[in-house]
């Protein structure tokens, strides 16, 4: 599975958890510990788990996958799911205005998902 390949299962997978605002950003040109980002947004900290359980679950199950690193589950505010050429990035609203990685990497081009609800979803859709 080639790194943009991963980043949009990652993105089917988190979408299927009604994860909002999922956006891929290809970086392997600008750093060198990952190929792609995967951005999305959680409603809660309860769904942002749920989306990072889902992920990790559906991947190992059906694609053999077991990221290298995770980081946030505690706290939920910020999951980080390492999978070596794709990193996914699960935020609640605050945290994810507050790092605001797609303007931090505003350079790297975004990778097409194809997700079929692109639009934004609001707070209450789902």
């Amino acid at each position: 599975m080639t790194p943009e390949e991963l980043a949009i299962r990652i993105a089917e997978v988190a979408d299927s958890k009604l994860a909002s605002d999922v956006v891929a950003l290809e970086v392997g040109d600008i750093v060198g510990y990952t190929d792609v980002l995967v951005i999305c947004t959680a409603r809660n900290e309860r769904q942002a788990k749920a989306i990072a359980d889902e992920v990790q679950v559906r991947l190992k199950r059906e694609d053999g996958l077991l990221p290298s690193r995770i980081e946030g589950l505690p706290e939920a505010r910020w999951i980080l799911l390492d999978y070596l050429d794709c990193i996914l990035h699960v935020f609640v609203p605050e945290t994810r205005e507050l790092y605001r990685l797609e303007q931090l990497w505003g350079e790297a081009p975004r990778l097409e998902l194809g997700l079929e609800d692109a639009a934004p979803r609001a707070v209450g859709d789902g």
